[in-house]
């Protein structure tokens, strides 16, 4: 075996810059002026017109109200968990400390896949006429509301 010496990593100088730089205070503020945060409303509303919108033209397009109904049904299992959750998260104890949040965070996580488990498992008992593709259509369109509402959310203008 050979005893090869292995280089010592080089040691940085207190003067040397951070991989990151801390923002100051008027830093953070003008951060969070550019860029608001999104309400989780403004995608829980979101899903609900996608939704209506999504049980309205199955029934349309195929004339079957059980079809309508299971899409609607489809999104509603999107919708209620996800008001649920950002309940959840709006509430003071989310807004703490860190660690508060993210506890919450993953306790409302659960507790929305629990809800939604639940009412798929009590679609074929309360939706008459269930269609499982529609019912697909709508859970996954209402899911797919995520991106396009953080796209479109309302935004603060920048001043010229």
């Amino acid at each position: 075996m050979d005893n090869k010496t292995i280089a010592p990593l080089p040691e940085t100088s207190e003067d040397e810059q951070p991989p990151f730089k801390p923002l100051s205070a008027e830093e953070a503020r003008k951060l969070r002026e550019q860029y608001p945060p999104v309400s989780p409303w403004w995608v829980v509303g979101g899903q609900a017109v996608v939704g209506l919108v999504a049980a309205c033209v199955a029934w349309a397009v195929t004339g079957k109200p059980g079809v309508g109904w299971s899409a609607g049904y489809g999104a509603l299992a999107v919708v209620i968990p996800a008001a649920v959750f950002a309940r959840g998260l709006t509430g003071r104890f989310s807004t703490l400390n860190a660690g508060t949040a993210a506890v919450g965070f993953l306790l409302w996580e659960m507790v929305k896949i629990a809800l939604t488990v639940a009412m798929m498992m009590a679609a074929p008992r309360l939706v008459r006429e269930l269609s499982w593709p529609a019912l697909l259509v709508g859970l996954v369109l209402a899911m797919k509301v995520y991106w396009v509402a953080l796209a479109f959310a309302p935004r603060k203008r920048r001043p010229h």
